[in-house]
């Protein structure tokens, strides 16, 4: 009989890591656990991840508010800075954000609406329809937020995020005002100064403002990028990925030689299995949710380090295509076989645009497996933030 799984998904227990733990022996060590204690099969092309988490952690990439302070002072000179388009997060965004308001005297917030990039509402868009607000072309203080809106909290977390960030400015000595637009621009009649935390749309944002006349463009990529008084830091995404670590540091996204990183682990466990593993460091996946409506990628990046065979896209037949056409008469055996010759055949070129492949995922490989992984880890008290995938570039005619 022939396998009967096809991609399985693992959470590999580890211990709990901490500063200048060395990821190679334990990330091997957990797998040959596994292998020992669970009867886990290695085999060519199974993949190992590890969340970014333990990554960052093992480097001890850290960053305190004094530290971000100092750095949006000497990029702003600590005077009036708009700040634009932040995620509504305690986790992600609000210790950064008393670092910030701790660099400048005044802050205006613009907080983009009815919610943020990544899917958190500030208010229900329906009730933009009933108040007449278009979101593109209309610009609230908060006052008219207010009266047009009152006091909405997050589906979720129950925070009232204009309210929870403003305190949180004044109380690290800032003036604060809030504004609500979607239009990176309209900062400008309140400032020339300005610091945008979008993520994915940072680089457009920071064009439409130096086209617009803005004086002092900075992105949250590009605060913390080297060491600050012995900080850690992320040279390429500055602050973006950073979570929350204590009330008054954030742990950042792990620094670019995590590169090296999974490419000695991938070594090291071709020694101890003499199987060829991929490896790959992992962030947030990319999905959304449908009921709170968040897309769930407030990382960069899904992946910021996988060894090359984890490059490209998936490139597959769609078997319920084949099975409702081109073997619609066959059925049994004679229809699985028919399909397992038509896989053979495929001869390795892109099947993009080729009706049998519609409605295949056209997402990249490391984008796929770190959604899956974020998936299988979760966020909280599972303690696998080690995860083995087995099957994954397998297809039909496997066995």
């Amino acid at each position: 009989m022939g396998r009967v799984y096809g991609t399985v998904s693992m959470g590999i227990r580890t211990p709990i890591i901490r500063q200048g733990d060395n990821l190679i022996e334990i990330v091997t060590a957990s797998i040959v656990d596994a292998i020992n204690t669970e009867g886990l099969v290695p085999r060519d092309r199974d993949v190992v991840c590890m969340t970014e988490a333990i990554v960052a952690r093992a480097q001890g990439n850290y960053a305190s508010v004094d530290a971000i302070a100092k750095d949006v002072k000497n990029k702003f000179g600590g005077e009036t800075v708009g700040v634009i388009f932040p995620i509504l997060s305690r986790n992600r965004f609000a210790i950064c954000l008393r670092g910030i308001a701790k660099g400048c005297k005044k802050i205006f917030l613009m907080l983009s609406y009815p919610s943020d990039e990544v899917g958190n509402h500030l208010v229900d868009i329906d009730l933009l329809d009933e108040k007449g607000i278009n979101p593109y072309t209309d610009i609230l203080t908060e006052k008219e937020w207010r009266t047009l809106f009152g006091f909405p909290k997050h589906t979720f977390t129950g925070v009232d995020y204009v309210e929870y960030y403003s305190d949180l400015v004044r109380e690290c000595g800032a003036e604060v005002e809030v504004i609500f637009a979607n239009d990176c621009r309209a900062i400008l009649n309140y400032t020339k100064n300005v610091l945008n935390c979008d993520i994915h749309t940072r680089v457009r944002t920071k064009r439409l403002l130096k086209a617009a006349g803005a004086e002092k463009v900075y992105g949250l990529d590009e605060i913390m990028t080297e060491s600050v008084d012995g900080s850690g830091w992320n040279a390429r995404y500055g602050l973006l990925g950073s979570n929350k670590a204590t009330e008054d540091t954030v742990k950042l996204f792990p620094r670019e030689e995590c590169q090296q990183l999974v490419e000695d682990i991938q070594s090291r466990l071709l020694d101890v299995t003499g199987k060829h593993i991929e490896v790959m460091v992992y962030g947030d996946g990319a999905f959304k949710d449908p009921v709170g409506k968040i897309w769930e990628l407030a990382d960069p990046v899904v992946s910021p380090a996988y060894t090359p065979g984890l490059e490209g896209t998936p490139n597959e037949l769609k078997l319920k295509y084949l099975a409702d056409n081109d073997f619609s008469v066959l059925s049994g055996k004679a229809l699985q076989d028919a399909i397992k010759e038509k896989i053979k055949q495929k001869d390795g070129s892109s099947l993009v645009g080729n009706m049998v492949s519609q409605g295949t995922t056209p997402r990249r490989l490391t984008d796929l497996i770190g959604s899956l992984c974020d998936l299988t880890s979760g966020s909280g008290d599972k303690g696998t933030p080690v995860v083995y995938i087995q099957g994954y570039f397998d297809n039909y005619t496997n066995e």
